[in-house]
């Protein structure tokens, strides 16, 4: 190494990642080209390595042509002229037990996919935002108190485009038009960044740095973002910090010696999927994932991610048996370190990129999940309530004869609402391994499993929390999600399935166009249940409220039998008006009752002194407001009927 080159040794980013507070590591490490040598200098973590050359087609993979140098750390460096983007390289890596072997780039900003697994040059930096406007507007608001409707898909299963799987830059196109004709706010993305097995969906990462080349380059991905913030639509992305596959060519034993993985042997395993965890207690693997998410915050523009498998970091026994794991220091079964990591990750994010959203995918009761670390939490925005989405689908695939002995499948969630910010999430893992789809997890015959499933959406997006729905099930998808083909999208030729998408669609808008469904989401005071306890008729009712007071009355009947004079107590004496009815003819509905609007009578019910007297369709959700208050004198006097009581 000359003495030119020398100066472009990154010390201070060396000594930041060293201690664990490294934000951009990819400036540090990695590939990246420098202007004034007119050269790539490409930078790997490998302290335990004997020797460490660079490997190529510049070099016809000659492992002695181009040795890297060692610097303090542990790192190794070296430079070299005349290298385009796309060109193959990797690090061929002696390490400490005298083993050769090829690896990856850790930090690769672009690599092949598959059995192929060679890094690729990019310099980057020619792609030309244009979404300043979203970006600002998105570093103003408070999703905490805004709407949320995310739709989760796979790139790849999405849609077939031009006879084809799709292109990042097909799929936007498409996608952002989709995403904002039906009303949702977000995509989520399952994982993007580079994985070998496609069988893995991306949950098994090999390339932290990389969105997968599947779909094209890191601009094209770029775009992707781009035409999504276009159409306002925010784009969150899953992401694994939770373990990473044994690939020979990616993190594991990376140096000859276990450098991104635990150190103990028998806590390196994840038992349950075969993969390898974190070694969260390291300063040098906490710069590495911290900086992964950054790099994508930074250079991608996404608008948040959301950590699969949270609870397997949290937990040292996860998937263990007693007495197959270390305990903590203090004895117990947390993986502290894991918990630091989670703090550290969150206040990075959240303070660097305002307006960003952190979602711990997370299905214990481990507390505190989205309170701030300073108050003794790990710092996520929100957590995904696995709770509501198992007891809700638990419930609606049972005979509804049986449902009022567990009509607590439908109210317990309120027992825990306000303990955490939630999701809403009926997700991926819901639809696979013989789960069924969405659709047909629903009892009934074909006409009572939509009416179900409307149902079921009406109920998520009045129940508090922000909501999510996996891919298929907007339009009613009968078969399983496969990703290896698109979604069965001729079902739109059918009238059932098209007024299913049809209904999804006119439910985001209603949600996005009341407040009193989002605005106060995570407290008491946007929320009254009304009746919850109605285990015989299957019936539960109660109010949405917003910062103004204005509230809409949430009614839903989850058996298919009408209910033609249901009762509930009402908070106002006037008139009500039915905003949403989920059971309407346009949304592939029996419209037994179309009624629009209800008085109230003087009739003491559920702690109010007036009531309403309404039809309830079966398997359905009613949405009702007050149009216009009335004076006592006009509220009429009529004795009770039973129903409802």
């Amino acid at each position: 190494m000359n003495d030119r080159e020398k100066k472009f040794i990154p010390d201070e980013d060396v000594y930041l990642f060293n201690t664990g507070c490294a934000r951009k590591a990819w400036l540090c490490f990695g590939c990246r080209y420098i202007p004034e040598l007119g050269a790539h200098r490409f930078v790997v973590w490998a302290p335990n390595a004997q020797r460490v050359s660079l490997v190529g087609d510049f070099n016809s993979w000659d492992r002695a042509a181009t040795p890297m140098e060692c610097i303090d750390g542990g790192v190794w460096v070296c430079f070299v002229e005349g290298l385009s983007d796309g060109v193959l390289y990797k690090f061929c890596v002696t390490g400490a037990d005298g083993h050769e072997i090829l690896k990856s780039d850790p930090f690769a900003a672009w690599s092949e996919h598959g059995e192929n697994t060679a890094s690729r040059v990019w310099k980057g930096g020619s792609y030309k935002w244009t979404d300043e406007s979203y970006m600002s507007r998105r570093a103003a608001r408070d999703f905490m108190r805004e709407p949320m409707s995310i739709y989760e898909l796979h790139p790849g299963s999405w849609r077939e485009l031009s006879g084809k799987k799709p292109a990042y830059r097909e799929l936007a196109d498409s996608l952002a038009v989709y995403c904002k004709h039906m009303g949702f706010t977000h995509v989520e993305l399952m994982p993007i960044t580079e994985y070998p097995y496609d069988g893995s969906w991306g949950y098994q990462v090999t390339g932290y740095y990389a969105p997968t080349s599947r779909y094209g380059n890191p601009d094209d991905f770029k775009y992707l973002v781009d035409k999504l913030h276009h159409a306002g639509i925010g784009v969150i992305m899953d992401w694994v910090p939770a373990h990473f596959p044994k690939d020979e060519h990616g993190l594991a034993n990376f140096d000859g010696t276990p450098l991104f993985e635990c150190k103990e042997r028998r806590m390196a395993e994840h038992p349950e999927w075969g993969t390898l965890v974190f070694d969260y207690a390291s300063d040098q693997v906490q710069s590495f994932l911290v900086s992964s998410a950054c790099k994508f915050f930074e250079e991608y523009h996404i608008d948040g991610i959301r950590v699969d498998a949270v609870s397997s970091m949290l937990y040292l026994d996860y998937g263990r048996r007693p007495g197959e794991f270390t305990p903590n220091r203090n004895g117990g079964n947390i993986n502290l370190d894991a918990v630091a990591f989670l703090q550290k990750l969150n206040s990075t994010v959240l303070v660097n990129y305002p307006g960003a959203v952190t979602i711990a995918e997370e299905s214990t009761a481990f507390p505190k999940i989205s309170s701030p670390p300073e108050d003794g939490g790990l710092g996520f925005c929100f957590k995904w309530d696995m709770g509501f989405m198992h007891d809700t689908l638990d419930y609606m695939s049972m005979d509804p004869l049986y449902r009022s002995h567990h009509h607590d499948k439908l109210t317990f969630s309120m027992m825990y609402a306000f303990s955490e910010n939630y999701v809403l999430a009926y997700s991926h893992d819901e639809v696979v391994h013989c789960k069924k789809s969405m659709i047909d997890k629903m009892f009934g015959d074909y006409d009572q499993k939509f009416s179900s499933l409307r149902a079921l959406y009406g109920y998520q997006f009045a129940h508090p929390g922000k909501k999510l729905i996996f891919m298929g099930g907007e339009f009613g998808q009968f078969i399983e999600w496969n990703w290896q083909q698109e979604l069965d999208w001729l079902l739109l030729e059918y009238d059932k399935h098209k007024k299913m998408q049809y209904f999804v669609k006119t439910l985001n808008r209603f949600y996005l166009e009341n407040p009193e469904f989002w605005q106060i989401d995570y407290s008491w005071e946007g929320f009254s249940w009304i009746s919850n306890d109605d285990r015989d008729q299957s019936v539960i009712s109660f109010r949405r409220i917003d910062k103004n007071g204005d509230e809409i009355i949430c009614v839903f009947n989850f058996v298919p039998v009408a209910r033609e004079n249901y009762r509930i107590g009402a908070p106002q004496h006037g008139i009500y008006s039915v905003l949403f009815n989920t059971d309407d003819e346009k949304f592939g509905g029996s419209g037994t009752y179309n009624e629009s609007d209800y008085i109230t009578a003087l009739v003491p019910m559920h702690g109010y002194d007036q009531s309403l007297e309404l039809k309830l369709p079966p398997l359905s959700a009613l949405f009702l407001k007050l149009k216009r208050k009335l004076p006592v004198k006009h509220i009429p006097k009529i004795k009770a009927r039973r129903e409802g009581k």
